[in-house]
C-alpha cells in the first residue's frame, strides 16, 4: 500500500544552530538512504513556506483565491515522502524515523489505488 507522508514543523522548534543543522543534516541522509535502500520510499520533496502557498475554495460556483495556507497554525507543511509499505504499522514505524518527527508532527495517509 502506499502512503502520503506529510511533515510538519514549527520554525521556532526547529535546528537553529550550525551543529543541530549538521546534525539533522545527517539524520536525513541516514534516513533517506535507509528508507532508498530497503525499497520503500518512492518520492520525496520539500515544499515551499506557507506564506508562498495559494489556496483555491469553490463557493457558489465563484473562485474564492487566498495567499497563504488556508488556516493559521503554528506548524507548516514542509515537506513530503509518498513510501510503499505492507501495512499502515510498517508506515508508522517509517514515520518514527523522519527527523522532522522531533521538533514536529508527521501525518500519514493511505493513498487510493486505481481502479
Amino acid at each position: 500500500m502506499k502512503y502520503l507522508v506529510l511533515m510538519y514543523a514549527n520554525d521556532s522548534e526547529a535546528p537553529q544552530t550550525e551543529g543541530e543543522l549538521q546534525a539533522i543534516q545527517q539524520a536525513w541522509f541516514t534516513y533517506m538512504q535507509e528508507a532508498q535502500t530497503a525499497g520503500v520510499l518512492l518520492s520525496n520533496g520539500g515544499v515551499a513556506p506557507g506564506a508562498n502557498a495559494t489556496t483555491v475554495r469553490v463557493r457558489n460556483g465563484k473562485p474564492l483565491i487566498t495567499d497563504g495556507p488556508f488556516a493559521e497554525t503554528h506548524e507548516q507543511l514542509g515537506g513530503y515522502s509518498v513510501i510503499e509499505c505492507a501495512d499502515l504499522d510498517e508506515a508508522l514505524r517509517w514515520a518514527e524515523k523522519i527527523p522532522t518527527v522531533k521538533y514536529g508532527s508527521i501525518q500519514i495517509c493511505p493513498l487510493w489505488a486505481p481502479g
